[in-house]
């Protein structure tokens, strides 16, 4: 039998035709590479794909949409008094740090999860300042204030930290029981209503001196007043809280709303008391006066006193709330209290109702001189100035501002003013050593062994002396 010829193609040869030799050998080379060289191809390929996908595309920040941004921010132009949609040491929040939290709103995702809200975004930060662990001030200074007679109510603030609370502190406390004795302090603070804040404290409660911390619940010192829908559009977001510490501005609407609630005294930590503040009523004083026309140019609320809600106290609060400014220091305090005063002096309803004392009452010596209290006498002029200002404090000054800001790091000089030797009355009103302000020693305003009877036999009262 003949063998088949090999002319005759099979039914392979037919789809590789023998005339393509090209296309074979390019496809048995093809097979001749490694395994793991294909495996490296799909990894990349497939890390490609994903990042194509799940890509993020963040928006450059620059300074025409932070401008853009912060045109956005409500102004106090747009509030009413139906709705407060605007917004007054430590470092705050600043202006461009809110600006791109409220930016953040523009990142856009191109997975599916899901986009996070944005009114999470636009919150201000959450501080202790404006998240208050505890919910019984109300309570608690009720129980305070019926457990104890209280002649005189007195409240404080302190927005700083335990460890910054030191002697200096304790001797304004001091100063106020010696010319108080019967008076109840309650020192609003997140800080000081603590064990250790308590331990601080010890000196004063164990010689049974009514003195209570709490910490703040400003939704109840705020409510049925302008500042409770200022707080929320705060908390919410709609407010800048600005440059300056949003803890100092909020003790300037802190101390208004508690006068208006409860009545009584405010005062700052840095004041000494040098006699008695319970014959003064609906006071506020005079920080600098025009020396050509004898009227005062500008107050202060470091210390005031007024009866439970009082209508000028409902002003100021409403004053902050419409005209706040978190980025001009003063503009919520001293400069506050100016304005509504000098406008409500020639409104009906007004006269009479108030009294400005002189800055001798407060303020006998202004910030940018304190540090002359703290030195001995350098000259002839400086010792005429220094017994002419140690006559007019021992006469007319209620409580003297120590403007901590500008002393705190002064040394006191002994033969100054503030001395071992200094102010110096009949009562032996202050002796203070030059190391700093000790609690409770021999040569300070009293000791461990001087009970309330001796005290308020020291006490030295004289008039009010007002100025229209």
């Amino acid at each position: 039998m003949d063998k088949p010829t090999n002319n005759i193609k099979s039914k392979d040869d037919s789809y590789f035709p023998s005339q393509n030799p090209f296309k074979k050998s390019h496809l048995s080379s093809l097979f001749c590479f490694p395994t793991s060289v294909f495996a490296l191809a799909l990894l990349l390929l497939l890390a490609y794909n994903s990042f194509t996908i799940f890509s993020i595309n963040v928006p450059h920040f620059s300074h025409e949409s932070d401008k853009e941004t912060e045109k956005k921010l409500p102004t106090s132009s747009q509030i009413s008094s139906n709705r407060i949609s605007s917004a007054q040491d430590d470092p705050p929040p600043s202006i461009s740090t809110i600006t791109h939290i409220i930016s953040l709103q523009n990142f856009t995702i191109s997975s599916p999860q899901k986009r996070p809200r944005a009114s999470k975004l636009k919150r201000v930060p959450k501080s202790p300042a404006l998240e208050p662990s505890s919910r019984r001030f109300s309570k608690r200074v009720r129980q305070f204030f019926i457990k104890n007679s209280c002649e005189v109510r007195v409240f404080m603030t302190w927005i700083s930290s335990l460890e910054s609370f030191g002697e200096r502190e304790r001797f304004t406390i001091e100063s106020l029981f010696k010319f108080h004795s019967n008076a109840c302090l309650i020192i609003v603070s997140e800080s000081m209503d603590s064990p250790s804040g308590a331990q601080i404290l010890r000196p004063f409660t164990a010689s049974n001196f009514r003195v209570m911390p709490v910490k703040p619940d400003y939704r109840f010192v705020f409510k049925n007043t302008m500042a409770a829908a200022w707080f929320d559009q705060l908390k919410k977001g709609n407010i800048n809280p600005g440059e300056v510490s949003l803890g100092q501005n909020l003790s300037n609407l802190l101390r208004l709303a508690l006068l208006y609630k409860y009545g009584g005294i405010y005062m700052d930590t840095d004041f000494i008391v040098l006699r008695g503040l319970d014959r003064l009523r609906n006071s506020i004083g005079a920080q600098n006066v025009d020396l050509k026309t004898g009227n005062w140019s500008r107050l202060n609320n470091a210390l005031m006193v007024f009866d439970k809600k009082h209508p000028l106290l409902n002003k100021f609060i409403e004053e902050f709330a419409l005209t706040f400014n978190g980025n001009k220091w003063g503009h919520n305090g001293p400069y506050l209290v100016s304005r509504v005063v000098e406008r409500v002096s020639v409104t009906k309803g007004f006269e009479g109702s108030f009294s400005v004392l002189p800055p001798t009452a407060f303020y006998p010596v202004d910030w940018a001189r304190i540090s002359s209290l703290f030195q001995r006498p350098k000259n002839d002029v400086h010792m005429r100035w220094v017994k002419s200002k140690l006559r007019q404090i021992d006469g007319e000054t209620y409580a003297l501002h120590l403007w901590n800001r500008q002393s705190r790091g002064v040394v006191v000089e002994d033969g100054s003013i503030i001395g071992p030797r200094g102010l110096r009355s009949p009562s032996n009103i202050i002796s203070i050593s030059s190391k700093d302000f000790p609690l409770v020693s021999g040569t300070h305003l009293y000791t461990k062994t001087m009970d309330k009877a001796e005290i308020r036999a020291n006490t030295k009262k004289v008039p009010a002396t007002v100025m229209a």
